[in-house]
């Protein structure tokens, strides 16, 4: 079939790679307009570098609904749309141009996590299984009948960067399957249950926050969700010093101390007050009275830390306090 490749950013990326490698014809890449940084630093898109490099003429309108960007992909006669992380809701106009209409790669298991964050919502809720949905796009956000899905369990200590690697290339691989069943003309996609659904909203930089006041295994998936972006922040209060930002990395519930350890003299500890310090342990309470582990840390401006190392150079005690920015 000749395809339109529509995508920006990495979890694209493979889908287009595979695409380029395979039988059918990429006819063109509909991305997102190059973004300029400090300093007027142009930002590199990977998927126009790849297109360039083979030769795929590379379209990147403001809005691709405007008639001008139809007109373009009108010329390209394409049999279908393959979308991707494109950022841009589409227009019935559009998804009429394409011969049999547009599907988009979903990384989740839908009707579950509909929005532009799937990922991270899922880590976030603590889910154990994720996956990649493939559907045929109406107007109607991310509700279209179901080509194909594939799913996987999410890693204890997976971070939202490391599980959106694994979506993508697991994406690939399928848009090659569902390809097949569209060209064969025997498949017929299934209606997602709309009962089931949620949504997974995009998240804002302020959304890193780490909220104290949530149980232990709620923050740590938290912790998980927020990276690369917009990272797991908070203030650490140190006695006779001044507040800290550090990001919090790495975590883990605890759930048993030491016989030593007087856990009733820490009853009345409040959310994000440190309970325990260790020569390799700096233990934390959260909400429901639970307790979390830091196992990883970054200070604002310096480079990330063990534990152990971080307990050397700033030296936190039990009383001290993480708190929220505002």
């Amino acid at each position: 079939m000749k395809l339109v490749m529509m995508g920006t950013g990495v979890f694209a990326l493979p889908t287009l790679r595979t695409l380029i490698e395979s039988n059918h014809e990429v006819v063109g890449l509909f991305t997102q307009p190059d973004r300029h940084g400090r300093g007027h630093h142009q930002h590199i898109n990977p998927m126009k570098a790849l297109a360039e490099e083979h030769q795929i003429p590379v379209f990147q309108p403001i809005k691709a609904n405007a008639p001008e960007s139809i007109q373009d992909l009108q010329s390209l006669d394409a049999d279908l749309c393959v979308v991707a992380a494109y950022g841009q809701i589409l227009s019935q106009e559009l998804l009429d141009t394409p011969k049999q209409g547009a599907i988009n790669l979903h990384a989740s298991l839908l009707p579950k996590y509909r929005g532009a964050a799937p990922i991270q919502w899922a880590v976030k809720k603590g889910e154990q299984e994720t996956g990649v949905t493939i559907f045929q796009i109406e107007p109607k956000l991310d509700a279209g009948p179901v080509w194909g899905v594939v799913s996987t369990p999410i890693g204890t200590n997976e971070t939202y960067g490391e599980l959106q690697d694994r979506l993508a290339l697991m994406g690939a691989e399928l848009c090659l399957e569902v390809l097949g069943r569209i060209e064969s003309g025997t498949y017929t996609p299934v209606v997602q249950d709309h009962n089931q659904l949620t949504l997974a909203p995009r998240l804002a930089k302020e959304d890193g926050e780490i909220d104290w006041t949530s149980p232990a295994a709620a923050i740590n998936s938290h912790v998980r969700a927020v990276q690369p972006w917009p990272k797991p922040t908070t203030v650490l209060e140190l006695q006779k010093r001044k507040p800290l930002n550090v990001q919090i990395l790495q975590t883990k519930p605890k759930q048993e101390f030491d016989s030593e350890f007087d856990l009733e003299a820490t009853s009345s500890a409040i959310p994000g007050e440190i309970i325990q310090v260790t020569k390799h342990e700096l233990c934390v309470r959260t909400g429901n009275n639970e307790n979390l582990l830091i196992e990883k840390i970054q200070p604002a401006g310096k480079k990330l830390m063990e534990i152990d190392e971080f307990l050397r150079g700033y030296q936190p005690k039990p009383g001290d306090r993480f708190v929220n920015r505002n």
